[in-house]
């Protein structure tokens, strides 16, 4: 396990939790592989009827560092804002589509790699699109082979993806709104960022424009159900 120095107070992390008993959520930093813990009144600002309606086990969450201990580290849930987030969910998002980029020409060594590129390279957004722009720029951590290998994996993604995006406003006025709204946008399959005064900007993407836009309606329509069943404001801008 890694030292919590590699963490410091109102660092805002990805974790998984991992367990849920008695008032505490128990999860693990991605990062560092630390362990933390959530006490149930750093969920959420109001009252918690189900905490299974904010967390679960195996769940990705993002939390603020609020205290250090010896053992563990203790978070919050509902400190972090909805910027925090999104920038912590693009950037996990970025790391995947980089992973299963260079998986196929790697295999076991993907992560390893991906760490030397993460080094010298601290913007994972800008380290894709490079390699779709031209993959020879990262020749020092591949063999020829690979290089080969990767330069028709990145021509191949350039070529298959199309975008579709559209502008939605999400609002609530309950005490727990800012978390009902997070859940509301939780997606797998689209990069959903904030746009600010409750607006946020969805992103689709697929081989061609008639898929990609097929995902963006099932999306919208997925938070559309789950904003209604909160009673929280929905509109597509």
């Amino acid at each position: 396990m890694s030292s919590n120095s590699s963490v410091n107070e109102k660092d805002v992390v990805l974790c998984t939790v991992t367990q849920i008993e008695n008032a505490n959520v128990i999860v693990t930093l991605d990062e560092s592989s630390l362990k933390g813990n959530i006490i149930f009144a750093e969920i959420s600002p109001g009252r918690i009827r189900n905490i299974r309606e904010f967390v679960s086990i195996g769940k990705k969450i993002v939390c603020k560092v609020i205290r250090k201990k010896e053992d563990h580290i203790e978070l919050s849930l509902r400190r972090v804002t909805a910027k925090e987030r999104d920038i912590v969910l693009d950037k996990y998002k970025k790391e995947r589509i980089l992973s299963s980029m260079l998986k196929p020409i790697t295999v076991d060594k993907t992560q390893e790699i991906v760490e030397k590129i993460k080094e010298d390279n601290s913007d994972t957004y800008d380290i894709v699109e490079k390699i779709k722009e031209n993959p020879y720029n990262f020749k020092k951590y591949f063999t020829s082979t690979q290089l080969e290998q990767l330069k028709k994996i990145a021509v191949e993604k350039s070529e298959k993806e199309k975008t579709a995006q559209a502008k939605i406003s999400i609002k609530s006025d309950s005490e727990s709104g800012i978390l009902q709204i997070k859940e509301s946008l939780e997606s797998k399959d689209a990069d959903i960022s904030y746009l600010g005064s409750g607006q946020f900007l969805i992103r689709t993407k697929a081989k061609d424009y008639k898929t990609a836009n097929s995902e963006l309606d099932k999306t919208i329509q997925t938070i559309k159900e789950k904003a209604k069943a909160k009673h929280i404001h929905f509109e597509v801008k």
